[in-house]
């Protein structure tokens, strides 16, 4: 066991031999902190938390009662070898959160960017990857192998099915079931999703300007015109916004398929997101 300068473990927590403890970090009371986990500097665990077999804690990090942090996957392939979860700087995990390791037959690894905001209950499955600020909601989840952008929103008691993919800035509405990939700086909701245009206020958060929230829009449209096949749409994008980062990044995005569908507007829209009077 390595415990850092200033590192506190409250005498009723159990720390097994070979874990390292960062410089500044606290272990509250009955937490269990396994011989493979790394805790980093300024880490606080505030009680009755476990972190188990080879877990990695960021720096900053803070952590509720009942949260549950690196436990086996659930998934009947894995045959017990090594594998690890590795928790970015600066997140905060609410109580009762679970987040498992990889599987030993898969990627092996479940990972989790910076400043991500987990609430009460969420869930992330194993061999998922998740990146900064990201936003899960009470209750909301994740299964195994699902793909997460930087500065997404998942909203409460969501269910994303396993291999899906969503993009960078999408947000999804909460009681949703997903179950195809979802495109980057999209709005989705229901069961099953759908698409219900773009995320505008976290776009306009991040700096896109009116301009480019138009061509967005009107790219939206075109990729999503249900007279022509997808691909041909997603063609027709690239050509006509090759100079566009942010619908460029919507055409890698869908040209990148994963495992799973696209999660697609209703039929009745047309593709547009009728949000005319909001930008």
């Amino acid at each position: 066991m390595t415990i850092a300068e200033n590192a506190v473990v409250h005498p009723m927590a159990v720390v097994e031999p070979g874990a390292t403890i960062g410089v500044g970090a606290r272990i509250g009371p009955f937490c269990t902190v396994s011989g493979q986990a790394v805790i980093g500097a300024g880490v606080e665990l505030i009680s009755h938390v476990a972190v188990m077999g080879a877990t990695t804690i960021g720096d900053g990090c803070r952590i509720f009662p009942g949260a549950v942090l690196g436990a086996d996957p659930q998934n009947l392939k894995h045959k017990g070898g090594p594998s690890t979860l590795t928790i970015g700087r600066n997140c905060t995990i609410h109580e009762g959160v679970t987040l498992h390791r990889g599987t030993d037959v898969s990627r092996a690894a479940t990972t989790i960017g910076d400043d991500c905001y987990l609430m009460a209950y969420s869930h992330v499955a194993h061999d998922c990857s998740i990146g900064n600020k990201v936003t899960m909601a009470n209750g909301a989840t994740l299964g195994g192998h699902c793909e997460v952008g930087n500065g997404v929103t998942i909203g409460g008691l969501t269910a994303v099915h396993q291999f899906v993919r969503i993009g960078d800035r999408a947000f999804i509405g909460g009681c949703s079931a997903v179950v195809g990939d979802v495109i980057p700086y999209a709005m989705a909701a229901g069961n099953r999703a759908k698409l219900r245009g773009f995320n505008i206020i976290g776009m306009r958060r991040a700096g896109v300007d009116r301009a480019t929230i138009h061509a967005m829009r009107e790219a939206y449209r075109r990729i999503f015109d249900p007279s022509r096949p997808i691909a041909e749409n997603l063609a027709d994008a690239a050509k006509a916004y090759a100079d566009s980062p942010e619908v460029m990044s919507i055409v890698e995005f869908m040209s990148s398929r994963g495992k799973r569908s696209f999660t697609v507007p209703p039929l009745r829209s047309n593709g547009d997101d009728g949000q005319d009077d909001e930008i």
